[in-house]
């Protein structure tokens, strides 16, 4: 009976390096490509698992397992250390999100205290019908009909300061804004 390639393999027989290649590239290849998200990930694990073949063919036992069982269990093995290594691992992109976004939720809350501020000083810019409108819409959650019923103004001038009132809110903070962008002061 002939020598397996195996055992050539650890008897540093050169041309059984070939043979395995030859033997088991389709196994191998087959394996890694069904396990591995593109063919650049597959060709480096099959590079992956034939060092391994290599440096573990002395192990061979024939009365555990087949070569051909031996070679594929080293395969899945690999396959499957780089699909968990894959997942450990943080996407280069998932690094810009935690620098561009808040650290955590001290930052959060001094962003959103900042951003009350310069509300309520654009409403102290608004002429007071357009502020009483406005705090009693946002703040208390009344529609425009009740905001009439209890100011007693028109419905008509409840919806004429609400939509002046928004509009130049907005105008101050997009002016504010730009200007603290500048290093002006708001």
């Amino acid at each position: 009976m002939a020598e397996s390639i195996l055992h050539r393999i650890a008897d540093k027989d050169q041309t059984a390096v070939q043979d395995c290649l030859k033997k088991y590239g389709g196994l191998v290849w087959s394996l890694a490509r069904r396990m591995s998200t593109n063919t650049e990930d597959a060709e480096d694990a099959v590079q992956e698992i034939f060092i391994d073949v290599w440096k573990n063919a002395e192990r061979f036992d024939e009365s555990q397992s087949s070569e051909t069982t031996f070679i594929a269990m080293i395969a899945r093995r690999r396959l499957i250390d780089r699909l968990r290594y894959a997942k450990r691992r943080i996407a280069p992109d998932s690094l810009e999100d935690i620098v561009a976004e808040p650290a955590n939720r001290a930052d959060e809350e001094m962003q959103t205290n900042i951003e009350a501020k310069d509300a309520a000083r654009a409403l102290q810019t608004l002429r007071p019908e357009q502020r009483q409108v406005l705090q009693l819409s946002i703040v208390q959650g009344l529609s425009h009909q009740e905001i009439s019923e209890a100011t007693g103004m028109p419905l008509g001038t409840v919806k004429t300061h609400a939509r002046r009132g928004i509009l130049q809110v907005r105008e101050f903070l997009g002016m504010s804004s730009l200007e603290s962008m500048k290093g002006g002061a708001a």
